[in-house]
């Protein structure tokens, strides 16, 4: 019986084939390579390395948006706000039009609310957290008559709890209206400022939206 490497090379005759010979005709076989448990720590940190960066991006983005829907409803509720201040007279029937202090007297400031405001100056020093309509129901929740609205319609409970709103009013010069006179000084021009900040529990407090509005005083004519 011919030796095994025969069938493998038959043009040697009888002659056993070299050990270089077999080498060059029939080279070694590779090992099937595997992962090792280094290059899948490498690839599966790099993979939580990549998802990090674009789980970042996905926050920063919806932040963003937040801040804009934010800003949006701010900027509607400071317009509501200052409409209201504007609708009233600029100074209370029978009154002074020169005031030296600013503010709702105690029968108008009673009760919380600002349903008996009669006069621009009476919005002085408003402030409210959460922001609230004349009738001091949160806003979101009341039907703007001092009640609620239907349950259906209304914001979940808490939604502006982080939410304030301002105002003031002040006595500007009359030529130059960005300047604000000192305190116990009147003029017949008066500046109405209306604020929505946003108490931010990370971030700190924040100006969502900002409104002026410079008002002038007529007398009447004899």
């Amino acid at each position: 019986m011919r030796p095994r490497w025969w069938s493998r090379h038959p043009e040697l005759g009888n002659a056993r084939p070299t050990a270089a010979q077999t080498a060059r005709r029939d080279p070694p076989r590779r090992a099937s390579r595997a992962f090792t448990l280094l290059e899948a720590l490498v690839a599966i940190s790099m993979a939580a390395l990549a998802a990090s960066v674009l789980l970042s991006g996905i926050n920063a983005s919806v932040k963003v948006t937040d801040d804009a829907m934010y800003e949006t409803i701010a900027m509607g509720m400071a317009q509501q706000l200052m409409d209201e201040v504007l609708g009233c007279r600029y100074v209370e029937y029978g009154g002074s039009a020169y005031l030296t202090t600013l503010g709702p007297t105690s029968a108008e400031a009673s009760g919380g609310t600002r349903q008996y405001f009669d006069d621009i100056g009476d919005f002085n020093g408003v402030a409210s957290r959460p922001p609230v309509d004349a009738w001091g129901v949160e806003l979101g929740q009341g039907d703007t008559a001092g009640a609620l609205r239907h349950a259906s319609f209304r914001l979940p409970s808490g939604f502006f709890a982080r939410w304030r709103q301002e105002v003031s009013v002040c006595y500007v010069n009359d030529s130059n209206p960005s300047v604000a006179l000192a305190s116990g000084t009147t003029s017949d021009t008066r500046a109405v400022q209306v604020r929505i900040v946003y108490v931010d529990p990370q971030r700190g407090e924040r100006q969502l939206a900002l409104l002026r509005q410079v008002v002038v005083y007529v007398p009447p004519l004899d």
